[in-house]
């Protein structure tokens, strides 16, 4: 039985889709910069999840938005009109250089995109009717080209977040704006203002919020209600509970049956991001690491939890993924096998169970370790194999080993025979004899390791 955390009731829930085919949505990037560490936990977190839902047998369907008009791209846009651009064309080519950078993210990852990344830039038609449908319901209104949501009309606001109204905005800073009935409404359309991008409306011309288009884009790709919600915690409020606002105050409740939301990447305690100037960027850091020590390092914390970020960390992490590759090139010889060892199978309901249990990442990640013990103390093939099936399995749902080449067929009977001749000139005591082979191997790329037992193993050089 999967049960989830749903921030919405703060309690794990047994998880049960509305049909045939999980309906699930998540927050993503706005592309103004570089995506940094925190964005890769998040990209890299859902898609895990995604990942076990198929394993678990649901069809899924996965829509995360790439929000490509903000005040934030507006502004890093102005610094380039420094540079001869108006406004409009600074606006465009920041929004293209870093959509690009994004998927250059995810490919280095080895993180396939969702099955729909809609932009509000390509959804402005369904936004704008989305808006008319919650004016014609009295939950907004129009100032000066400028739309607003009445926020005390809607009386579960806060539901999310389990504050009232008013304790919500105690200490939050509020843009001040003569134009809004209260100060605790929020924009769902913008009006021009010069040079700015900007679509005809029935309200004016002008753009979206920032909160609207989420609410747009999972009802048109997904349909209300969904099935998953998810982000980051810093998106509970207001981000997340606006979206309920809007979407409820004209479709029948709930927006979404689960919210789930991740912890964030901080740094001595802090929340990494752009604005504190505390970031790495997936681009800086994978100069240097590989995508396995980052999606390691990912998994040695609880989704749910803060995670602190640190070289040392990655470090950590990079030394996990090289026992691992060794156990994955020691088996490169070994035939998979079905489950039926008791050992193999109980190992396989520990991470089931774990990741069952509100996707426990790092007990689920401690799985792959207690492989690498079992497979040193053994030389059964068909043990061996049951641990490789094991081991890929679970690699397959966290994307592991995706860097691992299969070596040729004559090459890895090379290998062997090699293999054997060494054996036969260490038990004549010919040792030197024996050394050039294994010297010759690792010119090669191969690593021989001598065991216990007296036997020999390879392993690809890394």
């Amino acid at each position: 039985m999967l049960k989830i955390y749903n921030t919405l009731t703060r309690r794990k829930e047994e998880f049960k889709p509305q049909g045939s085919t999980v309906k699930m949505y998540t927050c993503g990037v706005t592309v103004y910069d570089f995506c940094h560490v925190g964005h890769g936990r998040s990209l890299y977190i859902f898609e895990v999840i995604r990942r076990y839902l198929k394993f678990k047998g649901f069809s899924v369907r996965f829509v995360r938005n790439i929000t490509d008009v903000d005040d934030k791209i507006i502004d890093k846009a102005k610094k380039l009109t420094q540079e001869g651009l108006s406004l409009g064309e600074a606006f465009w080519k920041v929004r293209e250089k870093y959509i690009k950078s994004y998927y250059e993210d995810l490919e280095n990852l080895r993180i396939p995109p969702a099955d729909f990344e809609p932009r509000p830039t390509q959804c402005i038609p369904q936004i704008i009717d989305f808006i008319s449908k919650i004016i014609e319901k009295g939950f907004a209104y129009i100032k000066e080209g400028n739309v607003y949501f009445r926020v005390r009309k809607f009386s579960s606001y806060g539901k999310l977040s389990k504050r009232n109204i008013d304790e919500l905005f105690k200490g939050v800073r509020i843009e001040p704006d003569p134009l809004k009935e209260d100060p605790l409404d929020f924009a769902l359309w913008k009006a021009k203002k010069e040079g700015e991008p900007s679509w005809r409306s029935p309200f004016g011309e002008g753009r979206p919020g920032w909160h609207i288009e989420c609410s747009v884009m999972a009802k048109e790709f997904l349909g209300i209600p969904l099935d998953i919600h998810g982000g980051g915690k810093d998106l509970i409020f207001p981000h997340h509970e606006n979206e309920i606002a809007q979407s409820e105050s004209i479709y029948p409740a709930p927006f979404s049956f689960f919210w789930m939301h991740h912890g964030l990447i901080t740094i001595k305690g802090e929340k990494m991001a752009k604005s504190l100037g505390n970031f790495y960027t997936l681009k800086d850091i994978l100069k240097k690491y590989t995508p396995e020590d980052l999606k390691l390092f990912y998994l040695s914390a609880h989704y749910r939890s803060p995670q602190e970020f640190s070289l040392s960390y990655l470090e950590q992490a990079s030394s996990e993924k090289k026992r691992l590759y060794a156990l994955g090139d020691e088996l490169q010889s070994v035939e998979e096998k079905p489950f039926k060892d008791k050992v193999i199978l109980n190992l396989r309901k520990e991470f089931e169970e774990a990741m069952d249990d509100d996707f426990n990442l790092p007990r689920a990640k401690g799985v792959l370790f207690k492989l690498i013990s079992l497979a040193n103390q053994t030389q059964d093939k068909d043990l061996l194999g049951e641990i490789k099936k094991l081991l890929y399995m679970i690699g397959d749902i966290f994307i592991l080993f995706k860097e691992k080449k299969e070596l040729p067929s004559d090459f890895k009977e090379y290998i062997e025979r090699k293999l054997k001749e060494r054996g036969r000139l260490r038990k004549e005591k010919r040792f030197d004899e024996a050394d050039k082979i294994r010297k010759e191997l690792e010119e090669k790329g191969i690593i021989v390791e001598d065991l216990k037992n007296g036997k020999s193993r390879w392993r690809i050089k890394r």
